[in-house]
């Protein structure tokens, strides 16, 4: 029996990854580059990526095909907006391809694709670049620490669920 930690919710993980897209295109991939260090929940991965990992310990590896569903989500039209070419004057001239971040009300940033620039217009795609894409997740788990979660207290015996 292994005494090695299990990553569970709210552990710290020390791992590589990569992301590969239908064709085997490569996303991103840490296996020649430093590991990712996060603690899982923390918004670092999508949940359906963290629920790839739970249970795996230091030392293994995993490689799964995720559907958007699972992964990305799927892309969302609502998600494509279409923006006056004045917007943006001043400061640059959008093309198709590019990625820029655009500043929300609320202080924050988000990426936007530029799809079409036409006619005053410029569209843009708010939707994360892989978005609809069914993926390859490969992890290789170098450290789990858990030495930092809560444990919750057992239950009384004697307690009703209603």
């Amino acid at each position: 029996m292994s005494d090695k930690a299990e990553i569970l919710p709210g552990s710290q993980v020390t791992l590589h990854l990569a992301i590969r897209l239908e064709d085997g295109t490569e996303a991103l991939s840490t296996f020649d580059e430093d590991p990712v260090e996060l603690q899982m929940g923390d918004g670092t991965l999508q949940p359906g990526l963290e629920l790839a990992m739970y249970g795996l310990k230091a030392g293994e590896s995993q490689t799964l095909n995720l559907m958007p569903e699972q992964a990305y989500g799927l892309r969302d039209p609502s998600m494509i907006q279409h923006m006056p070419l004045t917007d943006f004057e001043g400061a640059f001239t959008p093309e198709v391809g590019q990625i820029i971040a655009f500043s929300l009300s609320n202080g924050e940033e988000a990426p936007g694709a530029i799809l079409a620039v036409e006619e005053g217009q410029v569209e843009v795609d708010f939707n994360h670049p892989l978005a609809g894409h069914e993926i390859t997740f490969e992890v290789e788990i170098l450290d789990v620490d858990n030495a930092k979660l809560i444990e919750m207290p057992e239950p009384p015996h004697d307690m009703k669920l209603d």
